[in-house]
Parts: structure tokens; C-alpha cells; sequence
């Protein structure tokens, strides 16, 4: 779990460094003022109203208790354990099985499920799928995934300004600087992404190991993962971008390199899940 936190932080120190680089090399100090000004500004941003967002793009809706009285009891159970506050539950209406936490704090966090998953999944499952995204919250991994992507937002904006730059007034720069500014401008936005997937499928493994140690069930979660893997359709709508919040990837991934994938190969975190429940038994 240690090493797990010291890779998310030292991937997010180097995206930061990445940034500051690619901000310098563009401007020199101007450069680099105006890549952190922008970036918090999308910080900001991000951090208030994120949350509202990705609820709004996928038309949640509140949880009553009144209709969801199971879902609501189990949610209230695992944030217990867990030494939480009970996040708001919200119901999005979609026969594909998924989930997702969002909110930027404690306080504010919230427990999106579909209507498949509740139908679909028995209540052990259930739990341990509520567990997982709990652990997302107790784990600040929605704070740390948005600021993931709004450096790397931040990093593919500087690289568009440096192939601006190419073409507009920097005439007096050398064959040789322009070459650099041009590589930069290409491989900065890849490189980003790649570490913010980094830290997107990293941040799975933990919360599935503190989600099933939460609830002393690492099963039902293995169990649930196998079930929303093994559904046959994916979203038809939606943004790609909010993919790494749910618990499995819910947009087909087949044409996607594995170095490119939001989430950890589902039979891993599947094979991962087993031998936890081999130590807590």
C-alpha cells in the first residue's frame, strides 16, 4: 500500500517537473509563469466543480432511501468501517454495470452506481463494489486523479503554444532549438498521459486492496469485477475522459495499447484479490 502511495506522488512530482520543463523551454521564465498560472487556474476549476460535472454528463440522480433502501444501508455500512462520513449516493440510469466516486473532499464525496449494477450484482458483490469506491474517497484518489489530469491538460496546452511558436515568431531561433521546441511539443503531451494512466490504474490496486481489507471480503469484489468485465456492452455514450473514474473502464478498450488503458488488467486485479483473501482468512 506504501509503495503504491510513493509511486502515485512520485509520478505526479514528475509530471510537475515535466510541466515546469516544457514551460521554460517554450518561454524561459515567461513561459514557465504563464504554465503554472494556467495550471492553477484548472486546479481551481477542477477542484469546485468537477464533481458536478461528470454527475451532470451521465444525468445521475439522487439516491432516495426511500427506493434504494439496500443500496443506502450498505454504502452507510461500509463508510463505517472504512471511519468515513457516508458519501451521497446517486443512481445513473444504464443497463451496463459500473461505478464511480467523485467529489473534491470527504465532505462533498459522492457514490455514483447504474441501475445494472444493482440489478445485476448480488448484495455480497454489492458491497464489495461500495467498498472499492469508498476507498477511492478515504484515499483522496479523487482529489489526486484531478489534479493528475489538469497537469496533463496543462502539459499538452504548453506543447500546442511550442508549435505556435514554431511557425510564428521565432524566426530567429536556430535550426537546432527549433528541432527541440518541435520534439518537445510532440512527445510532452504523450508522455503526460501516459503518466497520468500511471497513476489512474495504480490508484486501482489500492483502493481494491483497501476496499477488500475495509470490508474483510476480498472475494465479492473479485466476484463483482468478473461480472462487469464479463458484461457484453459498453457505454454507447459519455466522456472518454471520465473513464478512469469508474471501477472498470466502461468504453470498449479493445483497440487500445495496454500501456494506454485506464484501469489494470481486470484478471490481475482479479488474481491480486485472491491472495489477499488467502492473508486475512
Amino acid at each position: 500500500m506504501l509503495l503504491n502511495q510513493l509511486k502515485t506522488f512520485g509520478v505526479l512530482i514528475a509530471m510537475t517537473m515535466f510541466l515546469l520543463m516544457a514551460g521554460f523551454a517554450l518561454g524561459g521564465e515567461v513561459g514557465l509563469t504563464i504554465a503554472l498560472l494556467f495550471t492553477i487556474l484548472f486546479n481551481v476549476f477542477s477542484y469546485w466543480y468537477s464533481d458536478k460535472i461528470v454527475l451532470k454528463m451521465y444525468n445521475a440522480k439522487e439516491a432516495k432511501y426511500s427506493e434504494y433502501e439496500t443500496l443506502n444501508v450498505l454504502i452507510k455500512e461500509v463508510s463505517e468501517r472504512a471511519k468515513i462520513k457516508k458519501p451521497k449516493v446517486y443512481v445513473i440510469s444504464s443497463q451496463v454495470p459500473n461505478a464511480f466516486a467523485t467529489g473534491r473532499s470527504e465532505e462533498k464525496a459522492v457514490v455514483a452506481v447504474t441501475t445494472g449494477l444493482l440489478q445485476q450484482l448480488n448484495e455480497r458483490e454489492l458491497k464489495g463494489v461500495l467498498a472499492h469506491e469508498v476507498s477511492h474517497i478515504k484515499n483522496k484518489d479523487t482529489l489526486i486523479s484531478t489534479v493528475a489530469v489538469v497537469l496533463a491538460g496543462a502539459v499538452a496546452y504548453v506543447a500546442m503554444m511550442a508549435r505556435w511558436a514554431t511557425l510564428f515568431g521565432r524566426g530567429d531561433e536556430n535550426a537546432s532549438s527549433l528541432y527541440q521546441i518541435i520534439a518537445l511539443s510532440l512527445v510532452a503531451p504523450i508522455v503526460a498521459t501516459i503518466l497520468r494512466l500511471f497513476i489512474s490504474r495504480s490508484r486501482e490496486y489500492l483502493a481494491d486492496e483497501c476496499g477488500a481489507k475495509i470490508i474483510k471480503d476480498p472475494i465479492g469484489l473479485a466476484s463483482a469485477l468478473e461480472k462487469i468485465e464479463s458484461y457484453p456492452h459498453k457505454f454507447e455514450k459519455g466522456n472518454q475522459a471520465a473513464a478512469s473514474l469508474f471501477i472498470i473502464n466502461p468504453f470498449s478498450s479493445k483497440y487500445f495499447f495496454k500501456l494506454f488503458s485506464t484501469h489494470p488488467p481486470t484478471h490481475d486485479r482479479i488474481k491480486r484479490l485472491r491472495k489477499i483473501s488467502m492473508s486475512i482468512q
